[in-house]
């Protein structure tokens, strides 16, 4: 399989907005060749080139179904285990898609076999980017919600799998409440995604990540980042590869 760039998504040097955010080119070519295909009731969706017209978001069975916590606008997959991975990321960023289709199911199966606790840390650096702006922040919101009433796997897994073009439309609030409701998400959630319960928290974890050095490379803060027992390693470390391996 090919491997995604490790140069993470990063934005341009300019003042702090995330009108500045871009993704690196290679990142780019990487992820036109890892493009997820779904085929769900007869219509074929493109990872990262829907324009999410009014189309129903593909729902995506959970490669693995695990456990998640929510506190302080940070999802927690699985109890406690041997290692910890912080995970950064912004629903819009093509190198996190690639990420995930190169990753998202050993990780899964990794926290759901009590190897591995994952925190995932929902920014809105690309909010930018999307027509109108907005979309990271959304889609960081939905999975969260989700992650309160039991469907982040699936939700988390569904997006990426049809992720919307940086600059293109995103996914709507009717359009993430009816992805939650066909992955089983509980009672609560379209409440949570309508009310736009955690778009600030996706926000304040933005602010804490570009500001904290333990995350930054080349001076500037990208996602996806990812931390395995404290300590910033690369997407191909091996490392990691041995910890998700089992």
């Amino acid at each position: 399989m090919a491997r995604p760039s490790q140069r993470p998504t990063r934005p341009r040097p300019a003042p702090p907005q995330r009108t500045s955010s871009r993704t690196p080119m290679v990142v780019g070519v990487v992820v036109v060749l890892l493009v997820a295909v779904v085929v769900i009731g007869g219509v074929l969706v493109t990872g990262n080139g829907s324009d999410a017209s009014g189309n129903a978001i593909p729902a995506v069975p959970a490669p693995a179904p695990y456990a998640t916590t929510v506190e302080g606008g940070v999802v927690t997959a699985g109890g406690p285990a041997p290692h910890t991975v912080d995970l950064y990321e912004d629903a819009l960023c093509p190198a996190c898609q690639a990420f995930e289709q190169r990753d998202g199911d050993r990780i899964a199966q990794a926290v759901a076999a009590g190897r591995v606790q994952v925190r995932y840390h929902l920014v809105n650096l690309l909010d930018q980017r999307s027509t109108p702006p907005g979309y990271s922040s959304a889609a960081g919101n939905a999975m969260i919600c989700a992650a309160e009433d039991g469907a982040f796997p699936a939700v988390h897994a569904s997006l990426y799998a049809a992720q919307p073009a940086e600059g293109a439309r995103g996914y709507d609030t009717g359009q993430l409440v009816d992805l939650g409701r066909r992955a089983g998400a509980g009672p609560g959630y379209a409440d949570c995604v309508q009310g736009n319960r955690h778009t600030g928290e996706v926000a304040i974890n933005f602010q804490q990540a570009r500001n904290d050095p333990a995350l930054l490379q080349g001076g500037s803060f990208g996602t996806p980042t990812v931390v395995l027992d404290g300590r910033r390693v690369d997407l191909d470390s091996p490392e990691l590869a041995a910890v998700l391996g089992g």
